[in-house]
């Protein structure tokens, strides 16, 4: 079983051409040594929107043969810990394999599920996949994770458990993420600062607890606090806020904006 793009033609070129036409605007040349980095937060908007933060992440960091895909649920489908069952992603670029090996290890976590339904359209995950083809170095496996709402013990405990399994392995968690959705840019800029700032510190606690109690918009606070948690047990000790815009800088309309941060955990 093959998942088939849910977003290409809407949320990125469906054409390899004119998607990498659109990859080589948005990213422009190479940035120089590559951080090894043991997961970054990056955007999920289209790619008009969010690329160039997006690639300003990519392009810093080392992208090993296996990636750890988190993102958030905005379907509504599937299990609160949705694991893609399939052997495949379809991309323009071509098929991306998924790492069933890991995937058997995570599905032993005992929320975890086997779920297609999840990913069948949700977009956070489909929309890293050009960022993976353009940077890197070789061959790339994946395995996707999508996740609903869990309440913050069993978040911290599913990333603890991940990065146990990723102990000895060389691999990138991607965390997918948008921050404040359709609130001015200096709101979402005074609101976002709070939750980077709890990212920056890895303090995944403080960054649930302030994104309900200030009700900010992140919708990828879930898998942040599981890709985070699970950097920690791999050794990370910073997060590093690499890029922070918005949609507005696109559209120009900085009154109703979402927008998007760009970060490594080291």
């Amino acid at each position: 079983m093959k998942r088939k793009p849910a977003v290409a033609g809407t949320f990125y070129p469906a054409e390899r051409e004119e998607l990498s036409r659109l990859m080589d605007l948005l990213c422009g040349s190479e940035s120089g040594e590559k951080l090894r980095a043991k997961a970054v937060l990056v955007p999920h908007a289209g790619l008009i929107y969010s690329g160039r933060t997006a690639c300003a992440v990519y392009k810093r960091v080392y992208i090993p043969e296996r990636i750890v895909l988190l993102g958030p649920n905005h379907t509504g489908m599937g299990a609160d810990i949705s694991v893609y069952p399939g052997e495949a992603w379809e991309s323009p670029y071509g098929d991306v394999p998924i790492d069933t090996e890991l995937r058997n290890e995570i599905l032993e976590y005992p929320w975890a599920r086997a779920d297609e339904s999840a990913h069948l359209y949700e977009h956070s995950l489909e929309v890293q996949i050009p960022f993976l083809f353009r940077y890197a170095r070789g061959s790339f496996k994946i395995l996707p994770i999508v996740l609903g709402f869990l309440d913050y013990d069993r978040a911290r405990d599913l990333g603890r458990f991940l990065g146990e399994l990723l102990k000895g392995r060389e691999a990138l968690i991607v965390i997918s993420s948008d921050m404040s959705h359709y609130i001015p840019a200096e709101e979402a800029k005074r609101k976002d600062e709070i939750l980077i700032s709890a990212m920056e510190r890895l303090q995944t606690d403080e960054l649930y607890l302030k994104r309900v109690q200030y009700n900010i918009t992140m919708c990828g606070f879930i898998p942040a606090v599981v890709g985070i948690e699970a950097s920690k047990v791999l050794g990370a000790r910073q997060g590093v806020l690499i890029d922070y815009t918005n949609s507005g800088e696109v559209t120009g309309d900085y009154d109703r904006v979402v927008a998007y941060a760009g970060m490594v955990f080291l």
